[in-house]
């Protein structure tokens, strides 16, 4: 008989992994694929247009509808910088916590799901029990929506779906979507003693980024609605982490470019959002062409994620506070694969082990008694599916 391992054991395979998303997680999915089929489970595939990753999904129990998906990502961020007291591909424990990428955000949650499946197989369930494994979650959530699409195509529709990002084990039931944009500012080029005949990519850029700041403050002061008002911060949120531009200090800068966001509450339109940014940009424009016509901005999205918003009577949720006995309301303003599994008909909640607050960081960990309480909820969900 094959060796079924623990869910530690198949964390540290996991970690070992650098499935960082700029890279290939074909490894890591070989891994998982054979652990499954060596205990009878069949796993399906699919993969990017590169070919270089593939998502990983799979199926125990009857093949019939209204089973539980556990839902989770391969991909990692990047270590690049960090200061590791240790190699982060490597398990390391110390002081009552597991250290490693991916512990925390999510290959600590995984590797539950993982084990569960195939305790699924050997004990039996009445009930599906589904496993779905993700690519490229870090940089948008982008590998999720054709996961999906394969996944109502080929098994049996589940009836709930568990997103185990980590929450310390409570039922978070919504989070704001996101919106991001390349915005390239094309300006034109004259020497800095005669800026006025210029355009300085630069400086007309940064009024689209004051115009976030203005934003900011106009949101921040009004009444919340009743959705908005479970969230911290409590308004959508405009934001630009990146910008490149400039030649050098004497040239108006020719080109200026940034990464521009919004994350929206959700019971707001992501498009009104897009449309006043397209409409500060073309404010901005004229006022470059007043002065040369050839210059202009560019919006570009880079990546859209919907809202997740709180169900009325979800099935995923009263699942959930079964298990855990959580009660409490629990939203986030970070974003998941959840708001897609909703958006295609499911009931889902975000429940994992760990702490958000780890995730990303240098030396992320989990604590082993929140570990250990996964595999504990991992054991009455299979209780709940027997």
């Amino acid at each position: 008989m094959p060796a079924r391992l623990s869910p530690y054991d198949i964390m540290v395979r996991l970690v070992s992994f650098p499935t960082v998303s700029r890279d290939t997680n074909l490894p890591l999915i070989d891994w998982v694929e054979d652990y499954l089929t060596s205990h009878g489970i069949t796993a399906h595939r699919y993969y990017n247009e590169d070919n270089d990753k593939a998502a990983l999904f799979a199926h125990v129990g009857p093949m019939e509808d209204g089973g539980v998906i556990l839902s989770g990502h391969t991909d990692v961020v990047p270590v690049d910088g960090q200061p590791w007291a240790s190699d982060p591909f490597t398990v390391v424990e110390r002081d009552g916590k597991y250290f490693g990428r991916g512990c925390a955000d999510m290959k600590g949650f995984d590797a539950l799901a993982i084990w569960a499946l195939v305790e699924a197989q050997y004990r039996g369930v009445t009930r599906p029990l589904q496993i779905a494994l993700s690519f490229d979650e870090e940089i948008g959530c982008t590998g999720a929506p054709p996961l999906i699409e394969r996944m109502l195509q080929t098994l049996p529709k589940a009836s709930a779906v568990i997103v185990g990002e980590p929450s310390m084990l409570q039922a978070v039931t919504g989070h704001k979507g996101g919106t991001s944009y390349w915005v390239h500012v094309h300006g034109y080029e004259v020497h800095s003693s005669l800026l006025h005949t210029g355009v300085n990519a630069i400086m007309y850029g940064a009024k689209l980024i004051d115009w976030a700041n203005q934003v900011n403050e106009e949101t921040r002061a009004k009444q919340p609605s009743p959705v908005a008002a479970l969230f911290e911060p409590y308004w959508t949120t405009a934001h630009v982490g990146q910008i490149h531009g400039g030649t050098a200090h004497n040239i108006t800068a020719k080109d200026c470019e940034f990464g521009f966001g919004f994350r929206v509450i959700p019971d707001e339109d992501p498009m009104d959002w897009e449309a006043r940014l397209r409409a500060k940009a073309a404010e901005v424009e004229a006022e470059m062409q007043a002065i040369v016509p050839e210059t202009r901005i560019e919006v570009q999205p880079t990546f859209a994620l919907p809202g997740f918003a709180p169900e009325q009577g979800g099935e995923a949720e009263a699942l959930v506070r079964m298990i855990t006995g959580d009660n409490g309301v629990h939203v986030v303003s970070y974003g998941t694969e959840a708001s897609h599994f909703q958006a295609a008909g499911y009931s889902t909640v975000v429940c994992g082990p760990g702490n958000i607050e780890q995730a990303h960081q240098p030396d992320e960990f989990i604590t082993i008694s929140q570990f250990n309480k996964g595999q504990d909820f991992m054991r009455r969900l299979l209780d709940t599916l027997a």
